[in-house]
């Protein structure tokens, strides 16, 4: 028995009716309201770049502007000179003098939002949560490309460049124009001028050697790419490493010649910071917690009622501050990738 094809655009006889696309003429069930959308209660996991502060700095003056003035001056200690002693001679007398380190409070980061009551009655989601939650992160984000990009430079004379160590002094680290060019392996055969990573991580570390830094606490930061190298070079060897396991099985990047190494991509670049970087180049930071200090006065989140329409104001205020405040403990090499 043939099916009937009356009604059905496109149908012949003994065919299966095509069915027209919903929200196409003749089929406006959607458009008018007959077939409803829906929309899912469920959000679309959103994911942020890691930060690295909180690890490669200290808090040790914060307590100090919690509550009042906006400058700390930190002393140092001053280096006592060690005279050879002669039994017929005299004494020589120094009056010992330190330096001081000014930290200043004086970076402001806000946001500030608004939810109108209808929006808040009308919707299925707690909407303000979801915003303060993302403000906290975006406003960690910033803080951390801020002071990335803000001790860029503040290395110790001896700690950056292209004749780095204070007692070496041939240490090449890179510098603008003339980076390190940087590969995981070295190439068969070997193309001149290629560093490869392990040896810039080694350079870093007798660096900080030649400044007498501690060994425990000690950190890097780099990129993803640079942090791809590290996974591509002889390091993946777990017994290389030092890891119970190849870092390219447990995905962990770990400890390299004492260094902690972390991965940032909010580092600076020639985008951010063409003054310090030319095209292609990027910076490796290394260093001691030591070397950096960072101390936030008012971090708060409020929410209040708005005087000019029915509505709900989420705010939320950081001022902090940061300063290195021991230059000999923070190394920099800029590096190119080949």
């Amino acid at each position: 028995m043939p099916i009937p094809s009356a009604g059905f655009a496109g149908a012949t006889s003994g065919s299966v009716p095509v069915l027209t696309p919903i929200g196409s003429t003749p089929n406006n069930l959607q458009t008018t309201g007959f077939i409803p959308e829906i929309w899912s209660s469920k959000l679309v996991e959103k994911f942020y770049a890691s930060t690295v502060l909180s690890a490669i700095s200290n808090t040790d003056y914060e307590g100090e502007i919690q509550n009042q003035g906006d400058r700390v001056k930190i002393r140092t200690k001053p280096t006592i000179t060690i005279r050879d002693y002669k039994a017929d001679g005299l004494l020589g007398l120094d009056r010992p003098t330190g330096g001081s380190v000014e930290l200043y409070i004086g970076i402001g980061k806000y946001f500030s939002l608004i939810l109108d009551d209808v929006m808040e009655v009308q919707s299925d989601l707690n909407l303000l949560s979801m915003w303060s939650d993302d403000a906290a992160q975006q406003l960690k984000i910033v803080v951390d490309r801020d002071v990335l990009g803000g001790i860029v430079g503040g290395a110790a004379v001896g700690n950056k460049g292209d004749t780095a160590g204070i007692i070496s002094g041939n240490i090449n680290l890179g510098k603008k124009g003339a980076p390190i060019t940087m590969v995981g392996r070295p190439a068969t055969p070997p193309v001149a001028g290629q560093i490869e990573i392990v040896d810039v991580l080694l350079r870093l570390g007798q660096c900080l050697d030649e400044q007498n830094i501690p060994e425990s606490g000690r950190w890097v930061v780099m990129s993803s790419a640079a942090g791809r190298m590290i996974k591509q070079s002889e390091l993946r060897q777990a017994y290389l490493s030092g890891d119970p396991v190849s870092m390219l099985r447990n995905g962990r990047l770990g400890m390299v010649d004492r260094f902690t190494i972390y991965i940032s991509n909010l580092l600076p670049g020639v985008a951010t910071d063409a003054v310090n970087f030319a095209a292609g180049e990027q910076p490796i930071f290394a260093g001691h917690s030591h070397a950096l200090t960072f101390a936030s006065q008012i971090s708060k989140v409020e929410t209040l009622r708005s005087e000019l329409t029915f509505g709900q104001i989420l705010r939320g205020l950081q001022v902090y501050g940061y300063q290195i405040v021991d230059p000999t403990a923070l190394v920099e090499a800029k590096v190119a990738l080949a």
